[in-house]
């Protein structure tokens, strides 16, 4: 079935976003068409302020509101300055953000460190990083990158380059979750938390 120009060029560009497969374009496309003009309106609207409202925070690079000078992280008074958090993404914030256990800042990268995609350290914020420890305002850097080759080699050249007096650099601990079986974990997890095991008491 040849389908209408705009019909097309809305299932082509839903395509393009992660998670959605040719099926859910079409369903979302359809969905958009036979709602009412307004449902179609605000998501267009959204859409445009998304790009057109949005910056990085000078200091972090988490995502913020345009015309504010840092985001409201960085702003907060009741946030330890002295630890940062070094995350990839600003989905990344966001989860940590979820536990409600962190009180200190953030630092988002941009990305990992991919030879393999020619993705080196000038393409990430990492100068700012280092400028920022630099700086002398950080006694802690937890590198809360993920858990695969890309992630554990962007935290060992931060633990590389940040290799100053005065700034411990940690690592989120890694290992079983809550509720998991042993006879299920993988030999990677099972083995790196049985090299994180802690003392009890």
């Amino acid at each position: 079935m040849i389908l209408p120009t705009p019909i097309q060029n809305l299932i082509d560009a839903f395509s393009r976003l992660p998670g959605i497969g040719p099926k859910t374009a079409s369903r979302l496309t359809f969905f958009l068409l036979n709602a009412p003009e307004e449902v179609a309106g605000k998501l267009s609207e959204a859409l445009h302020d998304l790009k057109a409202n949005t910056v990085d925070c000078p200091i972090c690079y988490n995502v913020t509101s345009a015309g504010r000078t840092e985001c409201e992280i960085c702003a907060s008074p009741e946030r330890d300055p002295s630890i940062v958090c070094v995350v990839e993404e600003p989905l990344d914030v966001l989860a940590m953000e979820r536990t409600g256990g962190f009180t200190g800042r953030y630092h988002v990268l941009r990305g990992v460190l991919s030879p393999i995609e020619g993705v080196g350290p000038e393409d990430l914020t990492m100068r700012e990083l280092i400028e920022r420890a630099k700086a002398g305002d950080i006694r802690e850097l937890i590198l809360a990158t993920n858990p695969s080759m890309e992630g554990d080699a962007t935290a060992m050249y931060i633990q590389q380059q940040i290799n100053l007096p005065g700034v411990k650099v940690t690592r989120l601990a890694r290992g079983l979750p809550i509720g998991g079986d042993l006879e299920y974990a993988d030999q990677t997890t099972l083995l790196r938390a049985l090299m994180g095991r802690q003392e009890m008491g």
